[in-house]
């Protein structure tokens, strides 16, 4: 007898057998993959650099204040990709770089496709051997770091210019994720459905069979294949596509190192020149972190611009001999004993004087000789007599002035390169300065420099930059530097001023005049130095300077600084 055909049903086809799954754990299955992709995909980044909360605070900040940048973030954006703007995080990657202390750069895996470019590009330029130079200019500071992106913007619109297939095939395959990413969720949506869609009951079955195998409705099943199939194929185009850019960036990737490397030592040397700028003109670090970032631009783009960009290396080879000298000199400092002299020094009073303090009936007398100076006190040898009273610096301002001398340094350039070192000199010494330009009897300007106030920079320049032109006069800026000693022995009863004359001319004075002008500085107590800039029979022992001045000298070589190191040594 021949064995009946079962009657249990057969299998419901499967993955295995090449139909579509009918029931919902074997579509579970198929989709388990496309599941875990919808349910965690990873976070990507459009920035390379690693930024909290401050730095990004910072850069926007930066970016307000800053035209320049906004208008290059416009026209690459423009130029560029309107709609993706990933030039703009491009700049703001540069400008991180600079800025952070230890800037850190996401991997690349953790990018947006969008961005890898970007990304190559800030790589390159962090492992260029110049960006650890450039950085010590940069590091901390929002503006240098702005200007380093503004010097590199001609490399940037190159690099994105020579990348731009790249970057082409880079959009294409962040579209091919997304799209990837989209058919899972397309998946995990369809498995959704089909679950809340149950199955018709089959009648003829038996009941014990009804749903037990979780059956799902064949439309709804077959929905399912089709987003599976779907994702596959966008999986596979998003591989493809993320290859093709992988090779496109690796293709550009020795361009992008060799321009890197360029604009991160041109940007270096740029930060480097304005720094030294800055320095040279006396604008100190906490100076430049307290200014405005728009009055900061505006000065620095007036000393690169206007002649003072010429005369930086000699005031900076002034100010540092005048450092020097400074460092060298002691005041007050007691030398051998010579002998005894008469002063109001109560350091060196010697000891029969100051036993009349310890008798009530002689310390009126003691006062008395105190206020007029005349106490007898050790005089010693090598000791050296500062001023007390203001620095004035007269500086000849003539057509004479503008010539050059060797290496094209003009007399004007040595003599307001002193006067700028003496102006120094005087904040050192908590002394007041003031800068008297002149030139002809009717052309005068006075640049006053308290002590007890800040030397606003710009007004240092408008000192620096003014040329009056014209002939010769000494009586004008004479008769006015004492006026302003006689006011400040009014006002603060302070004398022995210091005031230098910088000149490369010799002019004649009224008997009349001499003999106000001696009087005044007899009854203030004040020293007059003269420089002759150039010319040589000015500095002559029967000059006009000569015969107004203590002590005089010939600068016949304005390359030579050091031919001023005494003035600093008893100013």
């Amino acid at each position: 007898m021949s064995e009946t055909p079962s009657d249990t049903p057969s299998d419901t086809p499967s993955e295995t057998t090449g139909g579509t799954p009918s029931t919902l754990d074997e579509l579970a299955r198929r989709a388990g993959k496309w599941l875990s992709l919808s349910a965690a995909a990873p976070e990507r980044h459009t920035a390379a650099v690693v930024a909290d909360r401050f730095d990004r605070i910072t850069w926007r900040d930066t970016y307000e204040q800053s035209a320049a940048l906004r208008e290059l973030a416009e026209e690459l954006n423009e130029r560029d990709y309107p709609t993706d703007h990933h030039t703009t995080d491009l700049l703001t990657d540069v400008f991180l770089a600079a800025y952070k202390v230890n800037p850190r750069l996401r991997e690349r895996t953790e990018m947006d496709p969008s961005r890898l470019v970007n990304h190559q590009v800030i790589t390159s330029l962090v492992e260029s051997p110049e960006f650890a130079e450039l950085r010590r200019e940069t590091a901390g500071d929002p503006y240098a770091a702005a200007m380093a992106v503004l010097a590199q913007a001609t490399a940037l619109r190159r690099m994105l210019e020579a990348t731009r297939g790249a970057q082409d095939k880079a959009e294409q395959a962040k579209q091919s994720q997304q799209n990837a990413e989209r058919a899972a969720t397309a998946v995990a949506e369809a498995l959704q459905q089909a679950a809340d869609e149950p199955d018709e009951p089959d009648k003829t079955a038996e009941p014990d069979r009804t749903d037990e195998d979780g059956a799902v409705p064949p439309p709804a099943a077959e929905a399912v294949q089709h987003t599976i199939e779907a994702a596959e194929a966008s999986e596979a185009a998003a591989q493809q596509a993320a290859q093709a850019a992988a090779q496109a960036l690796a293709a550009a990737a020795p361009g992008i190192r060799i321009a890197a490397r360029n604009a991160v030592a041109k940007a270096a040397e740029g930060a480097r020149a304005e720094a030294a700028l800055m320095r040279a003109w006396g604008v100190g670090p906490g100076e430049l972190e307290r200014m405005p970032f728009d009055q900061r631009a505006r000065l620095a783009e007036r000393l690169r611009t206007s002649r003072l960009a010429e005369w930086a290396e000699l005031i900076g080879r002034f100010r540092q001999m005048a450092d020097g000298e400074r460092a060298r000199k002691v005041e007050n400092a007691t030398g051998e004993l010579v002998g005894v002299t008469l002063g109001n020094d109560l350091s060196r009073v010697i000891p029969s004087e100051l036993a009349n303090l310890g008798l009530p009936a002689l310390r009126a007398v003691f006062a008395a000789r105190y206020a007029a100076g005349e106490l007898m006190l050790y005089d010693s040898q090598g000791e050296q007599t500062t001023g007390r009273g203001a620095i004035i610096a007269c500086v000849d301002t003539s057509h004479s002035m503008y010539e050059a001398g060797p290496g094209g340094i003009t007399r004007e350039a040595w003599a307001k390169a002193c006067a700028l070192a003496l102006l120094d000199q005087a904040r050192h010494a908590g002394r007041d300065f003031v800068g008297i330009l002149f030139s002809a009897a009717d052309k005068l300007k006075v640049f006053r420099f308290p002590a007890d106030g800040p030397a606003d920079v710009a007004h240092v320049l408008d000192f620096a930059e003014t040329f009056l032109g014209g002939g010769t006069s000494y009586q004008r800026p004479l008769s006015a530097a004492g006026a302003l000693l006689e006011e400040e022995f009014n006002d603060a009863a302070r004398m022995r001023g210091d005031i230098v004359m910088l000149t490369d001319d010799d002019c004649g004075v009224t008997e009349e005049w001499m003999r106000g002008w001696n009087d005044a500085k007899h009854r203030l107590g004040f020293r007059v130095f003269g420089v002759a800039i150039g010319a040589p029979r000015v500095a002559e022992t029967d000059s006009v300077l000569d015969a107004l001045c203590d002590n005089l000298r010939a600068i016949e070589d304005l390359t030579d600084v050091h031919a001023a190191a005494d003035l600093f040594r008893v100013i």
